[in-house]
């Protein structure tokens, strides 16, 4: 029988002023060395990048940042997270935050994307997006314009025994709404999932 364990993880911080603070996690005390280098290096480009696109090129007009990190799947060799950054601009309406998802196979030593989840050759964007579609008419979600489909490689992360499937403000709804999630529970969509991939290990009984 083999074991797999949850990845330690401690909290970093970057902070320029009382106002623009950024927290992010960095994975420690791996066994693979080179895996955890992969990991920690991706999550702070990540981290970087979210502030970036945030802050553009007007960061004197920035009055308040703040980034955050959830994890959302730290078991069966998946570690799943998303980072979080807010954005407070001058003069501005409101404040803009975006999520960056991350979730990795440590078995495959990868990133994944969404089409990794699935079975090869699998409709998983129809599939996924009738899921969605349902749960709009469900949960009366109100939306810009009516929904079609999702992207194939839309923002997703793994939370225990679902998937998750996210869009980024003004997307899908209304600012107002926030940022619309869709869980899909991974036995409704088993039939196309990978046996051998994130989901499929998901399932898994034991």
């Amino acid at each position: 029988m083999s074991f797999t364990f949850p990845i330690t993880t401690q909290t970093h911080t970057v902070q320029t002023s009382p106002q623009k603070i950024i927290y992010y996690p960095q994975a420690i005390q791996m066994h693979n060395p080179s895996l955890q280098f992969f990991i920690n290096q991706t999550i702070a480009s990540e981290t970087q990048r979210l502030i970036n696109q945030q802050a553009g090129d007007l960061p004197s007009t920035v009055e308040q940042m703040l980034g955050t990190y959830e994890l959302k799947n730290n078991q069966r060799d998946v570690f799943s997270l998303t980072l979080s950054n807010y954005v407070y601009f001058s003069q501005a309406a409101h404040g803009m935050t975006y999520i960056q998802p991350l979730t990795f196979d440590l078995q495959k030593r990868q990133l994944c994307e969404l089409k990794d989840l699935f079975k090869p050759g699998s409709d998983y964007v129809d599939v996924l997006s009738r899921h969605i579609k349902e749960q709009i008419k469900e949960r009366d979600i109100p939306t810009i314009e009516p929904f079609t489909a999702i992207e194939p490689n839309q923002f997703f992360y793994i939370a225990d025994k679902a998937l998750v499937i996210f869009f980024q403000l003004y997307d899908l709804a209304p600012y107002y709404y926030g940022l619309p999630m869709f869980p899909i529970s991974v036995y409704d969509i088993a039939s196309i999932v990978l046996e051998d991939g994130p989901l499929g290990r998901m399932m898994a009984s034991n």
